[in-house]
């Protein structure tokens, strides 16, 4: 297997040699970010092991599944513009198949098959943080006329084929998640109960931090380096944010985000950062994108996502938030009064 240039792994032990009752944590670069790993209750051999286990599973998700460099994905999308069938391996048509259901039960505000549309705009490239001008509305409309969705994916023993050339895949939308669950998988075959797997403020956490559950703060859009909320998690939870911050471009003085509303073409503006808190990490990180999109009609897209746990910033600055989540979060502003939505069922 290729390895990723994994530049830095650090154990920072914080308890003394031999004493497993303390957190010990790894930092190491995969996927262009800090990849952040807390253990509780572990000896410093076993915190040791997990490196190899970490690494393999975020080498295997990278390597398949990267956009725009050569990749097993790269291979599937250049069938794909051929018209051409190809062999899939069980682990990468399971993905696919996963991808196909969160786009499914997001009414499609989830495409992983809209990469054209994010090759358009520049997302599909290694300087994507450059200022250049939008794509001509042409192109768009290009694009929205094929109107690519995963059910132009068709899977059968193994061969994968689309009747849709203008479908390219691309899973930015939940393939952090996808690699933190592989992760967590990683440390529970290794039998360690407590941990975190933290990838650029992305997380999943199993157990608890001794007697305590871990609290994870929660990144204000709009203030650099602030906080906007902080919440407790215990057992086994996942925390995913998506906003209008993270990837962005801009040209003469206006902002163009990552996050593309597939309906329009263009970036989605009514909300700017979307927490979501589930189990599994993949669904988190599709969810989180899919109610970014979604906007004012966040509620009946959570309920058909299966997801309760919400908290999301409007463009004008409003916080809103689930009851559920209302429960486990707390703002770090305490004057924000948040207005409370219900999930509203499909």
């Amino acid at each position: 297997m290729k390895r990723l240039p994994i530049l830095l792994v650090l154990f920072s032990l914080i308890s003394a040699c031999g004493d497993s009752d303390r957190a010990r944590q790894a930092k190491f670069f995969a996927f262009g970010t800090e990849i952040d790993v807390s253990l509780y209750g572990v000896d410093n051999q076993t915190a040791e092991n997990t490196v190899d286990a970490l690494e393999a599973a975020f080498n295997n998700v990278n390597n398949t599944w990267h956009a725009w460099q050569p990749s097993t994905l790269t291979r599937i999308n250049d069938a794909i513009a051929n018209g051409e069938p190809i062999q899939v391996e069980a682990d990468v048509a399971a993905v696919i198949t996963q991808a196909a259901e969160y786009a499914q039960d997001s009414q499609h505000l989830f495409n992983p098959a809209a990469g054209k549309l994010f090759e358009v705009w520049g997302y599909h490239q290694d300087n994507w943080f450059e200022s250049r001008p939008p794509p001509s509305q042409e192109s768009i409309d290009v694009w929205l006329h094929a109107s690519p969705t995963m059910q132009a994916i068709h899977i059968e023993d193994g061969t994968l084929a689309s009747d849709n050339k203008m479908v390219k895949l691309g899973f930015g939308g939940f393939a952090k998640g996808t690699a933190v669950d592989a992760a967590i998988n990683a440390l529970k075959q290794l039998d360690i109960e407590n941990a975190i797997i933290n990838i650029g403020g992305d997380l999943r956490a199993i157990g608890s931090h001794g007697d305590r559950p871990w609290r994870i703060g929660i990144r204000h859009p709009r203030k650099e380096g602030g906080m906007m909320a902080s919440v407790a998690i215990d057992h086994d939870q996942s925390v995913f944010t998506s906003g209008d911050y993270e990837r962005y471009f801009t040209y003469e003085g206006k902002r163009y985000p990552h996050i593309i509303d597939p309906r329009t073409g263009y970036p989605a503006t009514e909300t700017i950062s979307v927490t979501v808190i589930h189990q599994q990490a993949a669904r988190a990180d599709a969810a989180a994108t899919a109610l970014v999109v979604a906007g004012a009609e966040w509620p009946q897209i959570a309920a058909s996502m299966g997801i309760d746990h919400v908290m999301l910033m409007r463009a004008d600055g409003q916080i809103e938030m689930t009851p559920a989540m209302a429960e486990q979060v707390r703002l770090i502003d305490p004057s924000q009064q948040p207005l409370i939505r219900q999930i509203t069922t499909p």
